[in-house]
């Protein structure tokens, strides 16, 4: 079959490899429909995942089709579309009976990371009766490719770490994919003010489109000053940092309200430092997380019922057989203006 290798940092190549087959018994081999590239894709490439060995087929995203079932797995059967997770898990061990999905001690984050994904014409899906939902009749298979991981992670991640609440104050730090999943999911809980924070312009205007209260370019102005003076000098509530670098990090511990909290949600490729000097005494807190896909259910019934629309999150579609292209044009997202894109079987 065709899939995305990863060939160690900044190489990938579309190269035929073996269509995977059931390996264990609570295994699925989906043939994938909708696949995406994510931001932790990029992060991979760059050599910031050093977890994942060359010669991984990459990806962790997709809705396909159940081509072939190990002999434990119940919940489905052979034809069904399903919504795959980012996490894998097998819903017995110490942590899923937590909730921390991400740290099942046979599983956790494994698709396109410790084995191979989902940007193929197949994948196999570990513990698939626990890793996967069944697709509504009638839905846009496309659009719930953003509930493999994006909506997830800015919602449990962002939103739910950060304590958003009603009538209360968020600024977001980065408008690209998962950033504007935090801005739709902070919605549900109607907070007074949310800011969005970036450098590009095109996704300031998004999410203004998207619900932001107030936009600030980071480029043209200290975003901190910009933040205080929306906030009549108090600073925000929330603070999501959704970029992964230092420099955004930094602006969420300079606009934290006291007792506020700063949720991260990018994956950092390196050091950051940690200003103890300013928030020691501020009542702060520092929250960190991989998604666990625990509320993939509940976002799911929101998109049935309309009361969530991720198909705004996707800018451009592809084939499998583009899967080069379509990492050009998200890579360059300052240029091709991409947020997500949707990579579907020819």
């Amino acid at each position: 079959m065709k899939a995305l290798v990863y060939g160690g940092p900044g190489k990938k190549s579309v190269m035929d490899v073996p269509k995977p087959e059931v390996e264990n018994a609570t295994d699925a081999v989906v043939k994938i429909l909708h696949t995406t590239i994510c931001g932790t894709d990029l992060h991979i490439l760059k050599g910031d995942v050093p977890t994942c060995q060359p010669g991984t087929v990459l990806g962790h995203e997709g809705v396909g089709v159940i081509e072939s079932l190990g002999s434990a797995v119940s919940n489905f059967k052979v034809g069904d579309h399903v919504l795959i997770s980012c996490i894998s898990s097998c819903g017995r061990c110490e942590y899923c009976r937590r909730s921390m999905y991400s740290h099942c001690t046979s599983g956790g984050w494994l698709l396109g990371h410790t084995i191979h994904g989902t940007q193929a014409e197949y994948v196999r899906v570990p513990h698939a009766d626990t890793s996967m939902y069944p697709v509504p009749q009638g839905a846009d298979e496309a659009s719930l490719v953003m509930l493999s991981d994006i909506l997830p992670t800015g919602f449990e991640c962002g939103v739910l770490n950060g304590k958003v609440a009603p009538g209360g104050t968020v600024a977001i730090v980065g408008a690209g994919p998962v950033g504007l999943a935090a801005l739709l999911t902070a919605q549900f809980y109607s907070p007074a003010r949310i800011i969005v924070v970036d450098l590009d312009d095109g996704r300031l205007e998004m999410a203004t489109r998207f619900g932001a209260t107030d936009v600030v370019n980071s480029g043209r102005e200290s975003a901190a000053e910009a933040v205080k003076r929306l906030t009549e000098g108090v600073g925000v509530d929330t603070a999501i940092e959704a970029v992964g670098i230092p420099a955004t990090f930094g602006i969420c511990q300079e606009i934290v309200a006291p007792g506020g909290v700063i949720a991260n949600v990018g994956v950092h490729g390196s050091k950051v430092d940690l200003h103890l000097e300013t928030l020691w005494m501020q009542n702060i807190a520092i929250t960190t997380r991989l998604v666990d896909t625990q509320t993939t259910s509940m976002l799911l019934k929101t998109v049935v019922a309309k009361k969530l629309d991720p198909s705004g999150l996707i800018t451009h579609r592809f084939t499998l057989n583009q899967m080069m292209e379509a990492y050009d044009t998200f890579a360059r997202a300052a240029q091709t203006k991409a947020l997500k894109v949707v990579i579907s079987a020819g």
